[in-house]
C-alpha cells in the first residue's frame, strides 16, 4: 500500500515510528507537511497539491494533525476522503474529539462516565457554576487548552472566583469541573484500536503538580486496567468515531471517568511503558480496514 503521514515534523518520534512500522510492513510511506498541502476542489477531480507537485494513488492516509492547525489539516484530511483514501482517523471524528466541550456533551448523551462539569459565559453565573461542581477544590480548564497548559487547580472557593472572572475578562472560554482527589494526581491512557485497548499506562504527575501530563514532568508506568475502565475507553473512542485514540481515565470513587479522548495519542511514553509495539498495531489497522470509499463517518454530532 502507499500511506501518506499528515505530521508536520517529520522527526517526532510518533511520526518516525509509523513510517518505520509502515516499511518495515513492506508499505510505502510519504511524510506530508499539512500546511504545506493545498487543494484543488472541484466536482469531479478533488486534487491535492504539495510543494507543486499534484498528489495522488495513495491508498490510507495517517493524520498526525496538532491542536493548532486542527482546522486547516481536517480540511486536507477531508480533501483525501473526497479523493476515496481510507483515513486512519475521520476528519469529522478528529474535529469531534478537539471540541472539548461537544465531545463531553456527546460522552454524557452516551451515559460514560465523566467528572461533574460546568459551562458558562457571563460573570454573574459564577457562583452557581462553583456550587454547580461540588465547590472548591476545583479544576479550571481552557477549551482550547492542549498537553496540561490552560489547566488550573483552584483549592479555594475564592481562588475559583478570582481564576474564573480572569479568564472570562479575557473572554477565554472555559470549563469548571470538579476535582477528583482520590486520583490522586494520577490518570491512566488507554490506548484503543479499533474495538480493543491494546495498551494501558499509569501517569502520575510531578510532587506537587496535579497535572499527570508527560510534557509536564510526570512518569508513566505499565497499569493493569478493570473490565470497567476497558469498556469505558472503547465506548468512549467509539463515541467520537475515531479508529485511533488515546482515552485518558480517572480513578474516582464512584468508577472510571473519561478526561478527554485524544485523536493523535503520542507513541513514545506507551511504547516505553509497556514494551509494545503499538506503531505496528497501527499499520495493521489499515491493512485491515483500508479499502478505497472507505470514509463513511461512524458517529453523529
Amino acid at each position: 500500500m502507499k500511506i501518506a503521514v499528515l505530521s508536520r515534523n517529520r522527526s517526532l518520534y510518533s511520526t518516525r515510528r509509523l513510517v518505520e512500522a509502515a516499511r518495515e510492513r513492506g508499505h510505502e510511506v510519504r511524510v506530508l507537511d499539512v500546511l504545506r498541502c493545498y487543494m484543488d476542489i472541484t466536482s469531479h477531480k478533488p486534487k491535492i497539491h504539495y510543494k507543486g507537485e499534484d498528489i495522488e494513488g495513495f491508498d490510507a492516509v495517517i493524520p498526525r494533525i496538532g491542536a493548532s492547525v486542527t482546522f486547516y489539516g481536517t480540511a486536507v484530511l477531508r480533501q483525501f476522503e473526497m479523493m476515496g483514501v481510507y483515513p486512519l482517523n475521520e476528519s469529522v471524528a478528529i474535529s469531534r474529539s478537539r471540541d472539548k466541550l461537544r465531545s463531553l456533551q456527546l460522552l454524557s448523551r452516551k451515559g460514560i462516565g465523566l467528572p461533574v462539569t460546568g459551562f458558562a459565559h457571563k460573570p454573574d453565573d459564577i457562583q452557581d457554576l462553583i456550587k454547580m461542581v461540588g465547590g472548591a477544590p476545583l479544576v479550571i480548564k481552557l477549551l482550547e487548552g492542549t498537553q496540561g497548559i490552560g489547566v488550573v487547580l483552584a483549592e479555594t472557593k475564592k481562588a475559583a472566583e478570582s481564576v474564573i472572572e480572569a479568564f472570562m475578562g479575557l473572554q477565554a472560554n472555559i470549563l469548571v469541573q470538579e476535582y477528583i482527589a482520590e486520583s490522586g494526581g494520577a490518570d491512566i491512557r488507554c490506548f484503543v484500536i479499533g474495538d480493543k485497548v491494546v495498551a494501558a499506562m499509569k501517569r502520575q504527575g510531578a510532587e506537587g503538580e496535579f497535572r499527570s501530563n508527560l510534557h509536564r514532568g510526570g512518569s508513566a508506568a505499565l497499569i493493569k486496567i478493570t473490565p470497567e475502565e476497558r469498556s469505558t475507553a472503547v465506548r468512549a473512542a467509539a463515541t467520537m468515531g475515531l479508529n485511533v485514540a488515546g482515552v485518558d481515565l480517572l480513578r474516582s470513587n464512584h468508577g472510571p471517568l473519561v478526561m478527554e479522548v485524544n485523536s493523535s495519542p503520542g507513541l513514545e511514553g506507551i511504547e516505553a511503558a509497556t514494551g509494545k509495539d503499538i506503531a505496528a498495531m497501527v499499520i495493521q489497522c489499515i491493512e485491515k480496514n483500508a479499502k478505497p470509499n472507505q470514509t463513511r463517518t461512524r458517529g453523529k454530532g
